[in-house]
């Protein structure tokens, strides 16, 4: 696993809707992307380790997913999340 303990309750603790809150779509989106920018790194060093790209595709894919589900639902929080994460340009 890339990421320690510590680093997961911090990513929870930004994002989180209430105290208690860890799996809402926020949450669930923040945590994917600091796994996908860690794999992405671990990538450009280890160029032939393609079992880790191949999940690196499926993370994506989910976030992706989740994304499009939250800009449906809420495009407020999207727009805002986007930002603070900066996914896309």
């Amino acid at each position: 696993m890339s990421f320690t303990t510590a680093a997961k309750a911090q990513i929870v603790k930004t994002h989180r809707r209430a105290k208690d809150d860890t799996g809402s779509s926020e949450v669930q989106i923040a945590l994917l992307s600091a796994r996908i920018d860690y794999l992405t790194k671990h990538l450009k060093v280890h160029n032939h380790d393609f079992h880790t790209r191949y999940g690196l595709t499926n993370m994506v894919s989910q976030r992706r997913k989740l994304m499009a589900y939250f800009k449906r639902k809420n495009p407020q929080g999207y727009r805002k999340l986007i930002k603070e994460l900066e996914i896309r340009g």
